[in-house]
């Protein structure tokens, strides 16, 4: 007995086809912005671009403003550690760019401990205590603020006598011979995140807050 045929509502080949696409072309968009700029991967390269050129000079004028370090002729017994420029560019949710970020990064690979540094422990929240936090504001009806620091390395203050080499582009011609003492932290040292907590644990306890006992401690 032959078998009857089995009907399908679609076309000639008998192969039902959905009508939904599973993959929009608008999925593909924010990808193909993305794709069209490309970072750099050395001062070389970013030095022929205007838009990084204005990216590095935002970053030097921050770094000035803050006071990140004095020229001075460098100790007989010390070594100037080198310096690179980072480049990223920060994109929106659709793609398109948000800014180009330049990002001045000290060679803290160099350094050796017990000369150049010594702690480099620094507190850090974990998610735990996030959530913890967030039930209890939850739970009693409380407020929740957020904030994020700008920078926020550059706000710590070196304790350890520390050497760098001007950064590339931005070298005083009128003094050559001299080097970067520096007075704040940057990214790339290895002291950088404890000097920051320090100085925001500080701030804070002269704010009025009170940390929680050293032996209490999250699981």
């Amino acid at each position: 007995m032959a078998k009857k045929a089995l009907k399908t509502p679609d076309n000639n080949n008998g192969v039902r086809r959905s009508t939904s696409i599973k993959y929009p072309i608008q999925r593909f968009t924010y990808m193909v912005k993305v794709i069209q700029e490309v970072e750099p991967i050395c001062f070389e390269h970013a030095i022929r671009n205007p838009k990084w050129d204005n990216a590095m000079d935002e970053k030097m004028v921050a770094l000035d403003a803050n006071t990140t370090w004095e020229l001075v002729v460098l100790p007989k017994n010390k070594k100037a550690m080198g310096c690179k420029w980072v480049y990223k560019i920060k994109h929106n949710a659709d793609g398109s760019v948000s800014r180009y970020k330049a990002r001045f990064v000290a060679k803290g690979y160099v350094e050796t401990y017990g000369i150049d540094y010594e702690d480099t422990y620094s507190l850090v929240a974990k998610m735990t205590i996030v959530r913890i936090i967030i039930t209890m504001v939850a739970a009693k009806g409380w407020s929740l603020h957020q904030m994020d620091v700008k920078k926020v390395f550059l706000h710590g203050d070196l304790q350890e006598e520390v050497y760098m080499e001007q950064p590339p582009c931005y070298v005083d011609q009128t003094r050559l011979n001299l080097v970067c003492r520096l007075k704040k932290a940057l990214y790339g040292f290895k002291q950088a995140p404890r000097a920051w907590s320090n100085k925001i644990g500080q701030y804070l306890v002269t704010s009025g807050f009170q940390t929680s006992m050293q032996n209490f401690h999250y699981m």
